[in-house]
């Protein structure tokens, strides 16, 4: 079956859906997204993507293209379109379409919208969440408000491709002070040696991630100790266990840090079951 995009309020052929070359998204990376994982054509964690997407375009001073209502509605048609019943669906708003000038264009240049669904093999992801993946460490070289979802993202290639070369699923951003920030495009997360669960705080300029947002309410319902405050990458490499998680690996545990093997090598207990216990929420509670 071909796929579906949405562009501009057209739903066009994959390969035939276009934007303007003077969009500011292809010109200066002008644009926010936001990814939603999709469970029996339903979209998981619904209310904190959006209430993220309408963040982000505040703090840019991008118009919204829509009501909230209008945009879950395309959310919602461009994955029934693409039949996807396990997946992901992505949205991008960039600023629009305007002569190449670095000021924001005048006020009725209408924000441009994309909108993309795929189907993601579950029995994969769920078989290789089980063996557990590696990540790598790389300088964390990002631009001051990663807070704001942009798509603005070569540091992230850069490091996402890193640790490919590497054999790696993930490269963790690491500070000028040795401290893990985030993953390329997930949060980071240890329990250590002392069995707690630490993340980092959002207030230490990261990404505000909804998976996380969610996991961190599962914890708290488990009767788990979490401590929000950044941990270095000596303390990683010697963490009881190690794990990641996105809108797209959920729950996914990590095993070995630049090669340093974190616990016995195997997933870890309480990454396990928060990964079931977040798939078991997502699922019941996706809109």
């Amino acid at each position: 079956m071909s796929r579906v995009a949405y562009v501009n309020g057209v739903y066009a052929p994959h390969g035939e859906a276009v934007i303007h070359v003077e969009d500011r998204g292809f010109q200066f990376a002008d644009g926010v997204y936001e990814v939603w994982s999709v469970f029996d054509g339903r979209l998981a964690d619904f209310d904190g993507h959006m209430d993220r997407l309408f963040r982000s375009l505040d703090e840019l001073k991008i118009a919204h293209p829509m009501g909230r209502g209008a945009l879950a509605a395309v959310l919602r048609e461009t994955v029934r379109r693409n039949r996807v019943r396990n997946g992901i669906v992505y949205l991008q708003v960039t600023r629009g379409t305007a002569r190449r000038d670095h000021p924001f264009p005048s006020g009725d240049v209408a924000p441009s919208v994309v909108v993309t669904a795929r189907s993601m093999n579950r029995t994969a992801m769920e078989a290789g969440a089980r063996k557990g993946v590696a990540v790598i460490t790389q300088p964390d070289i990002r631009w001051g408000r990663c807070d704001i979802k942009s798509v603005g993202l070569l540091a992230n290639v850069l490091a996402k491709q890193a640790a490919k070369e590497r054999g790696a699923y993930e490269a963790w951003m690491v500070d000028e002070m040795g401290l893990v920030t985030e993953g390329s495009s997930t949060n980071a997360w240890i329990v250590d040696k002392d069995g707690k669960l630490r993340t980092r705080d959002t207030q230490a300029n990261i990404l505000r991630g909804i998976t996380r947002a969610a996991v961190m309410t599962l914890i708290a319902e488990q009767g788990l100790e979490l401590d929000e405050r950044p941990f270095s990458v000596e303390e990683a490499k010697q963490a009881r266990e190690a794990f990641i998680t996105s809108a797209s690996a959920y729950v996914t545990p990590v095993v070995s840090i630049d090669g340093a093997t974190i616990g016995d090598g195997k997933p870890g207990p309480i990454a396990l079951r928060l990964r079931e216990l977040y798939l078991e929420k997502a699922r019941d509670e996706a809109a």
